[in-house]
């Protein structure tokens, strides 16, 4: 034997399982395992040489004693300090193979490259060299399904050396192989021990055990025979095999790991869509009709508050209304109490564009045998500008029609087209309002109806002088309609009408109100509206996030023999978490995709069916932020669950 430190060295090591009513799997071994052995663990079922080769391979740890690996006590070290020592120093080869079933052979092979932070191009390289080495030149790109026994055996063989393990774990690698497959990979466990690897077999099988040079029998967790064949370690001396890299130690690049590990966890995330249509579409059904909600809600909620103001803006800005009677008083002398006189004082004063008095009656209008109901307004000329009213045929009312008491008309377009159906323009007409004859001069640019039905191009419009002499008698106002030359002005204005119509009636028989004011409060409705749309369709996303989380819950017990084969192959727990949360994120991002299709295409559908819509890149981008955030936030917890979980526990689930 070599006079070299041991790679290995167990002093009393104990294994006691709690959980099977502390069986006691391993009692008191002591032993040493030097660089280069080829070692066989041979021993009846149960006799505990499994639990010692995952003790030595740090995939389990002992309950007493002391396992010294390199002059390191495993006993001190954390888990992911484990899972670097298992990468750097160990291949394991098992008798189930134990291969990711949705990757490619060169993608199993490039697993515990992937942990060690190696660049892709080098692992691709490497990988493909040692398939080829083993005759699986030409599967590169086959799943394990697609191969037979003896050639997953190979695959993981390959991936055993792909970081050039100084050891081979073996546990029964030709249990599950015919003669001639198992008789291929013993060749090659020679092969790899002559190159200065130190193998270690677990078997139950004598003639696999003949061809190791050391033999450590086990019974009742009891080394009870250690045997050294008379060709011992001092014919073969050991030696450490140089490392493949083309330029460094693989383990040193880690400045491609994170990205790496994001992508091929993206990959298996969208490997696991594929292998699963029904569940996937149960996973994303969530994703998607919450994201389609908040947009196509926000949608529909912006595009009315947007409509609403723009109704406002055409029925005027910074706009103050004199209305008579105190607020929150009707009596009919306060209805009566707005004259002319007080819109001749207002329009003294500065700051103002224009000042319109206005007096409405809702009555019925007559063009030949036709009737029709509707508003009369009865204004000046300023009302044009007061509430951006234009004519589109003909004219508006001037001031000559005022002082002249001329009995002419303009039409809304509703009217026109309900009075005068035969003609698109009825300028020159004669219509009857209350018995007295009007002419049309014009009509009124259209301005559609508001979201609550209300048309507003179903009105009339005469000059105020005619209105009195003719059919409103009374000369009283039920408005004045100032406009303010800046917005900034609309405080100061309404002050300085306030200030003069107190001064000439002596009492608050009057109210101003302010459409800006009126403005901001409906828009804040309109506003809280939308908010109230987006907060339901949050719910549905929040609900779709639980339903990912369940699913992904789901997920992680389904695959606890892979979380294991990754855990084996050097994962450490934030490789594990960072894989289950990358596929939570990818799985509720592809969901966030097609549920901004889905709410782009429904608030479309929407705005052609006549309801106000306006669609925003904001919603789009916030919604599909929030179904990033709920695979971040709802994939935590199933990520944490699949990163807690125990490496050889993980391994020998079914």
């Amino acid at each position: 034997m070599t006079d070299a430190p041991p790679l290995f060295r167990l002093r009393g090591i104990s294994r006691r399982f709690t959980t099977t009513g502390g069986v006691l799997a391993l009692d008191g071994i002591s032993l040493d395992i030097h660089h280069g052995e080829m070692i066989a663990i041979t021993g009846a079922s149960g006799s505990g040489k499994s639990t010692l080769m995952n003790i030595l391979g740090c995939l389990d740890r002992p309950s007493g004693g002391q396992c010294l690996i390199d002059g390191h006590d495993t006993g001190a070290m954390g888990p992911d300090e484990l899972a670097a020592l298992r990468n750097r120093l160990f291949g394991f080869i098992f008798q189930r193979y134990n291969l990711l079933p949705d990757a490619t052979a060169a993608e199993n092979v490039e697993l515990p490259a992937l942990y060690a932070g190696a660049p892709a191009r080098w692992r691709r390289t490497r990988a493909a060299e040692l398939l080829a080495r083993l005759g699986l030149g030409d599967r590169l790109h086959h799943r394990p399904s697609e191969l037979s026994g003896g050639q997953q055996q190979r695959v993981s063989i390959a991936r055993a050396l792909v970081n050039d393990a100084r050891v081979i774990l073996a546990d029964e690698p030709t249990g599950a192989l015919d003669a001639a497959s198992g008789e291929d990979v013993l060749r090659q466990l020679e092969e790899l021990n002559r190159d200065g690897r130190t193998i270690i077999i677990v078997t139950h099988d004598p003639q696999v055990a003949a061809r190791a040079r050391r033999r450590i029998h086990i019974a009742d967790g009891k080394v009870v025979a250690d045997e050294v064949s008379s060709a011992d370690l001092s014919s073969h001396p050991p030696s450490r095999p140089t490392t493949p890299t083309p330029d460094a130690d693989p383990v040193a690049h880690h400045g491609h790991r994170r990205l790496d590990m994001f992508a091929a966890a993206a990959r298996t995330a969208l490997r696991s869509l594929r292998r699963d249509p029904f569940r996937t579409l149960l996973t994303l059904v969530g994703v998607m009709i919450g994201v389609a909600s908040v947009i196509a809600m926000l949608a529909v909620g912006e595009g009315g508050r947007e409509a609403t103001l723009a109704r406002l803006e055409k029925m005027g800005t910074n706009l103050l209304i004199v209305r008579p009677g105190a607020p929150g008083v009707r009596s009919a002398a306060d209805l009566t109490s707005l004259t002319i006189d007080d819109v001749q004082a207002i329009r003294d004063i500065e700051g103002l564009t224009a000042v319109s008095p206005v007096r409405t009656l809702r009555t019925t209008l007559r063009a030949g045998a036709i009737d029709y109901v509707t508003t009369v307004h009865a204004a000046w000329p300023d009302i044009a500008v007061v509430r951006n009213w234009r004519a589109v045929a003909g004219g508006f009312i001037s001031a000559e029609d005022v002082a002249e008491y001329r009995a002419v008309v303009v039409l809304g377009r509703t009217v026109a087209r309900n009075l005068f159906p035969d003609t698109p323009d009825p300028t020159g007409r004669l219509l009857v309002i209350r018995n007295m004859p009007f002419q049309v001069i014009g009509i009124l640019n259209t301005r559609g109806a508001d979201q609550w039905g209300n048309d507003h191009d179903d009105l009339a419009l005469i000059p105020l002088s005619a209105g009195f002499m003719r059919i409103l008698g009374k000369p009283y106002l039920n408005s004045v309609m100032v406009k303010v030359d800046h917005a900034e002005g609309m405080t100061a204005a309404a002050a300085d009408i306030d200030q003069l119509m107190m001064a000439r009636h002596g009492i608050r028989n009057f109210q101003i109100t302010d459409s800006a004011a009126a403005q901001q409060a409906l828009s804040e409705s309109q506003r809280s509206f939308a908010m109230l749309l987006g907060a339901v369709a949050a719910i549905s996303l929040l609900v779709g996030g639980i339903g990912v989380m369940n699913i992904m819950l789901v997920g992680v017990t389904e695959r606890t023999r892979e979380i294991g084969i990754r855990m084996a192959t050097g994962a450490r727990r934030r490789d594990v978490l960072t894989q289950f949360n990358v596929e939570a994120v990818v799985v509720c991002g592809l969901g966030g995709i097609i549920g901004v299709a889905l709410g782009t295409g429904a608030a479309l559908i929407l705005a052609r069916n006549g309801f106000d819509v306006v669609i925003r890149p904001g919603p789009a981008v916030a919604a599909f932020g929030c179904a990033f955030l709920t695979g971040v936030i709802f994939g935590w917890l199933p990520a944490r669950k699949a990163a807690g979980m125990d490496p050889v526990s993980a391994l020998a689930a079914e």
